[in-house]
């Protein structure tokens, strides 16, 4: 059993920066593919970004390319989300989550076998 725990979230203003952490217990992560979801207010659950166990893979949504990054430091048992030129529709609850590789598309979150229980983002204008 593996627990994810986010932090890192807050109000911020558009044009800010966020790290958002997601710390994992349990279970060493290495051999998970870990991502990041969010859900707006309203709005269903949505695929980020994901990134490899060994960190040689990345791949982000177009909303967000070039502005999030993802990265993971295994030593630490630790995911990280870099957000920055944050803008209104960023506002969100954002979720990690960890899967053991599979051949599931990485926006499958059915295929995910554990999501932390997020932490609140909210972008003013």
């Amino acid at each position: 059993q593996v627990t994810l725990v986010e932090s890192g979230g807050g109000l911020v203003q558009a044009g800010a920066s966020l790290r958002l952490s997601c710390v994992a217990s349990g279970r060493t992560i290495s051999r998970y593919r870990m991502s990041w979801f969010r859900q707006a207010p309203g709005k269903e659950r949505e695929f980020l970004a994901t990134i490899s166990g060994t960190s040689s893979s990345t791949y982000y949504v177009d909303s967000v390319k070039g502005r999030f990054t993802i990265s993971r430091d295994n030593a630490k048992n630790t995911m990280y989300l870099q957000m920055s030129s944050l803008k209104p529709e960023d506002t969100a609850v954002y979720y990690c989550a960890a899967r053991v590789p599979t051949y599931s598309a990485h926006s499958d979150q059915q295929s995910y076998d554990f999501w932390g229980q997020g932490t609140q983002v909210t972008v003013s204008s």
